[in-house]
C-alpha cells in the first residue's frame, strides 16, 4: 500500500514544480497575447476611420472587422476612440522601469529623456501605422483628447520622479521644488511630442533620435540646474559637506567626484551668508 501513495505523493509535486516553474512563462504568453489582440483591433478601427470615417464606425464594427465579439472588444478598450492607441499602457509601465533602473548617479532629467525613448521606440517601431494615426489625430477631436490623455499620464510619471531627485538646499527661497519638477517633466514631454510630430510629417523618415536628442540637450541645459544628481543612499555623505567662513577665506570640503554645479552652489551658499 505503501508504494502507491508514494507515487502518488511524487506525482503531486512534480505536477506543483511544473505549475510553479511555468506560471511566468504563461503569464509572458497572457500579455503577448493580450497585445497581439489590442493590435489587431486598433488596426480594424484604423481602417474603418480611414475608409468610412470615425463618427460612423461602430463598435460592432470594428469588432466585426478584426473577427471577434463585442465583449472581447469591450475587455481590451473603453472606448473606439481608446483602440487606435493600443501600446501606451505598456509603453508607460517600460518608461516607469527605465526611472526605477536609473544609475544612482545619473542625472535626473537623462533619466527622463532615457524613459521617454521608450514612447519614440513605440511610435519608430510601425512607421507606416504611425503616421496614418497621426493623421487621423488631426482630423478627430475625440482621437486628439484621448493623445493629450496620453501625454499626461507621461507628464505625472515623470514629475513624480523628479521631485524626488532635488538639491533641497538650492530651493531655500519659498517651496519651488514642486513647479519645477512639473514645469521640467512637461518640457521633456514637450520636446519629445515636438521631434516626434516633425517625424511623423516627414512620413516617419529620418534620424529621429539624433532629433530627441538634440532636444533633450537644450532642456537640460535649461532646467537641469536646480535637480540634484540622485538624493544620497541612507548614511552616505553629501556631496558638499562643509562651508565655513573664516575672515575672508571660505573652506568647503567635497567629495572629489561632486558634480561641478553641486559645488559652485555651495560655495555660493557660503558666500551669501
Amino acid at each position: 500500500m505503501s508504494q502507491p501513495v508514494k507515487a502518488a505523493r511524487s506525482k503531486r509535486v512534480n505536477s506543483s514544480h511544473s505549475s510553479d516553474g511555468g506560471e511566468s512563462a504563461g503569464s509572458r504568453r497572457a500579455a503577448a497575447q493580450r497585445l497581439t489582440m489590442r493590435r489587431k483591433l486598433a488596426a480594424a478601427a484604423m481602417e474603418l476611420f480611414a475608409t468610412q470615417g470615425y463618427e460612423a464606425t461602430t463598435v460592432d464594427e470594428i469588432a466585426a472587422r478584426a473577427g471577434v465579439a463585442r465583449r472581447t472588444f469591450f475587455r481590451h478598450f473603453r472606448s473606439k476612440e481608446e483602440a487606435i492607441f493600443p501600446d501606451h499602457d505598456d509603453t508607460l509601465v517600460r518608461a516607469e522601469a527605465v526611472l526605477d533602473a536609473a544609475p544612482p548617479h545619473e542625472h535626473p532629467l537623462d533619466t527622463v529623456c532615457r524613459g521617454i525613448k521608450e514612447v519614440m521606440r513605440m511610435y519608430a517601431a510601425s512607421p507606416a501605422v504611425s503616421v496614418e494615426r497621426y493623421r487621423l489625430t488631426r482630423e478627430v477631436p475625440a482621437l486628439r483628447e484621448r493623445e493629450i490623455a496620453s501625454v499626461a499620464r507621461y507628464e505625472r510619471l515623470f514629475t513624480r520622479y523628479l521631485l524626488g531627485h532635488f538639491d533641497e538646499g538650492a530651493h531655500h527661497d519659498g517651496n519651488d521644488d514642486p513647479l519645477l519638477a512639473e514645469v521640467a517633466a512637461s518640457a521633456v514631454v514637450t520636446a519629445h511630442n515636438h521631434v516626434l510630430r516633425r517625424w511623423l510629417r516627414a512620413g516617419g523618415e529620418g534620424d529621429v533620435e539624433t532629433q530627441l536628442d538634440h532636444a533633450f540637450a537644450i532642456v537640460r541645459e535649461t532646467f537641469g540646474s536646480g535637480i540634484g544628481a540622485g538624493r544620497p543612499a541612507p548614511g552616505h555623505q553629501p556631496a558638499a559637506v562643509t562651508a565655513q567662513e573664516e575672515e575672508d577665506v571660505v573652506v568647503m570640503v567635497a567629495r572629489t567626484d561632486a558634480p561641478l554645479n553641486e559645488v559652485m552652489r555651495t560655495i555660493e551658499r557660503a558666500l551669501k551668508r
